[in-house]
C-alpha cells in the first residue's frame, strides 16, 4: 500500500510539473505576460525542487539503513511517516529487520561467550599451530601449563625440551605421543593428541596436552602396593606356622637334653639339633620383621595436615638425623627463603620423608671429599613450596635413579628398599611429588614439591 501511495504521490507531482511547463509555455509565447511567467517559472523550479527532494529523501533512509545493517549499527530508527511519502510501512520494516539483526548478532555472541567459557575452563591444556608456526593458548590450563614463559612461535617450546617442538610439528592428525617434558623445574609426562582445525579457510592443528605424570605415578603405586599387598599375605600365611614349630622344636629338643643328660652322645647330636631349629626361629622372625615393614606401603594413614615452619622443622631433623657426623666429616648447610615460610602438612610425616632422604644422603658420601649436606626451602615460580636435600656424593648411575623409588629396589648392603619408595607416596598422600636430580660424581638433589 505504502508503494502505491508513493507512485500516485509521484505522478500527481508530475503531472503538476508539466501543467506548470505548459503554463510557462504559453506565457512566454504570450505578449505582456512577463510578471505571470516569471512567477510560473519560480512555481516551476519550486515543484522540481520537492519532487527531488521526495525522492532523495527516501534514497536518504534507503541509504542509511543499508549503512545500519553494514556497520551493525542496531540504534538507527526509521519513522518515515514524517516523509510524506507514505512508506511507513517500510520504515517499520526497516526497524524490524535491524531489531531482528540485533537479536541474531545477541544470541551469536552469547554463543561464542558460552563456548569460549567451557573453552577456557576445560581442564586440559589446548594449544594450536598454524602454517607460519605461531602458536595459540586457547584456555587457562595452557596458560598455567606454561606460567609466565612467553609463548608465541613453536620454536619458544624449545626451552622445556629439546626435542619438544620438532616432535608437535611432525605429528599427524589422530596421532597421540607421551612426550616428558620440563616446565620452571618440574617435570611434566604429556599425552599428546593431534587434530586438524580448519576455519575461514586456514587450516591449523590443535594440540590437547594432558598431564597424565601424578595419574601414572599413582597408577603404578596402586599397582606395587597390590603386589605387596599380595606378597606379603602370603609369605605371613606360610612362615608364620614354621616360626612357630621352630620355637616349639627349640623347647622340646631342650627338654629331651635334659633327659639324657648322661648319655654324651646323643646330647651333643641333639645340641647340633637345638642349633639348626634356632637358626630356623631366628630367620624366621627376621623374615617376619622384614614383610612386616612392607606393610607400610600398603596401610599408610592419612596425613593429619597443619601448618609447621620449615626453619623449626629443619631444625629438628638436622638434630635427628646428623647425630655423628662430626666424626664423619661430614657438614650440614640449611637455608629458607623466606625464613617464615609455612607449609601445611603432617609433620611427623615429613620428618621421616627428610630423615630417610637424609640418612640415603650419607650413605652417598662414604667416600666423598669436603663432604656436604644442603637442605633449602624457598617458593618457586609457580608459587609452590619446594625443600631440596642435596649432596656433593658420588652420584647414581641413570639405571639407579630410574629405579629408586620402586619398592624392594636398593643399593645397599642391609637396605630393605621401602625408604623412598615410602616418601613418594607420602608425598603423593599430601597433593605433591618428589623428583630425584643426580649426575655421576656430582652428588644428588631430591625435590619436595608441595
Amino acid at each position: 500500500m505504502g508503494f502505491k501511495k508513493f507512485s500516485l504521490l509521484i505522478v500527481i507531482r508530475t503531472v503538476l510539473a508539466m501543467a506548470c511547463i505548459v503554463l510557462v509555455t504559453i506565457a512566454i509565447t504570450a505578449e505582456g505576460y512577463h510578471t505571470a511567467t516569471l512567477l510560473l517559472m519560480i512555481v516551476l523550479i519550486a515543484q522540481f525542487t520537492e519532487l527531488v527532494r521526495f525522492v532523495s529523501k527516501t534514497n536518504a533512509e534507503l541509504v542509511r539503513f543499508f549503512d545500519a545493517a553494514r556497520y551493525a549499527d542496531f540504534s538507527q530508527r526509521f519513522d518515515l511517516s514524517q516523509v510524506g511519502s507514505g512508506f511507513e510501512e517500510l520504515g517499520n520494516a526497516f526497524t524490524e529487520i535491524l531489531h531482528r539483526l540485533q537479536k541474531a548478532r545477541t544470541n551469536q555472541e552469547q554463543h561464542i561467550r558460552h563456548l569460549k567459557a567451557i573453552v577456557e575452563h576445560v581442564p586440559v591444556p589446548l594449544m594450536s599451530l598454524a602454517n607460519n608456526d605461531e602458536l595459540t593458548l586457547w584456555n587457562n590450563s595452557a596458560r598455567r601449563l606454561f606460567g609466565a614463559n612467553p609463548i608465541v612461535r613453536l620454536s619458544d617450546l624449545a626451552g622445556f625440551g629439546q626435542h619438544f617442538p620438532e616432535k608437535l610439528s611432525n605429528m599427524s592428525t589422530g596421532e597421540r605421543q607421551l612426550i616428558q617434558i620440563e616446565i620452571d623445574g618440574l617435570q611434566h609426562q604429556l599425552s599428546v593428541s593431534a587434530t586438524e582445525v580448519i576455519v575461514a579457510q586456514k587450516q591449523e592443528i590443535l594440540f590437547s596436552l594432558q598431564d597424565i605424570k601424578s595419574e601414572l605415578i599413582t597408577a603404578q603405586l596402586q599397582a606395587w602396593q597390590d603386589l605387596v599387598r599380595v606378597l606379603t599375605h602370603e609369605i605371613m600365611n606360610s612362615i608364620t606356622p614354621v616360626a612357630s614349630l621352630a620355637k616349639t622344636a627349640v623347647v622340646l629338643v631342650e627338654d629331651v637334653q635334659q633327659q639324657v643328660i648322661d648319655m654324651p652322645t646323643i646330647k651333643e647330636e641333639l645340641s647340633d639339633v637345638t642349633d639348626a631349629v634356632q637358626t630356623v626361629a631366628r630367620r624366621s622372625d627376621g623374615l617376619m620383621k622384614f614383610v612386616s615393614s612392607y606393610r607400610q606401603l600398603t596401610r599408610l594413614p592419612e596425613p593429619h595436615k597443619k601448618a609447621i615452619l620449615v626453619a623449626d622443622l629443619f631444625e629438628q631433623v638436622t638434630q635427628l638425623a646428623a647425630i655423628g657426623w662430626s666424626d664423619k666429616n661430614i657438614d650440614i648447610k640449611t637455608n629458607v627463603t623466606p625464613q617464615s615460610l609455612d607449609i601445611n602438612v603432617d609433620h611427623h610425616m615429613l620428618e621421616q620423608v627428610l630423615i630417610n632422604i637424609i640418612k640415603n644422603a650419607e650413605h652417598a658420601l662414604t667416600e666423598a671429599q669436603n663432604a656436604e649436606i644442603s637442605l633449602n626451602a624457598y617458593i618457586n615460580a609457580r608459587g609452590h613450596p619446594i625443600i631440596e636435600i642435596s649432596d656433593n656424593g658420588h652420584g647414581m648411575s641413570k639405571d639407579v635413579a630410574n629405579n629408586v623409588f620402586v619398592p624392594f629396589f636398593t643399593t645397599k648392603r642391609d637396605g630393605s628398599g621401602v625408604g623412598l619408595a615410602l616418601t613418594r607416596q607420602i608425598m603423593l598422600a599430601h597433593g605433591g611429588h618428589v623428583t630425584l636430580h643426580t649426575e655421576p660424581n656430582h652428588g644428588s638433589t631430591f625435590k619436595l614439591i608441595f
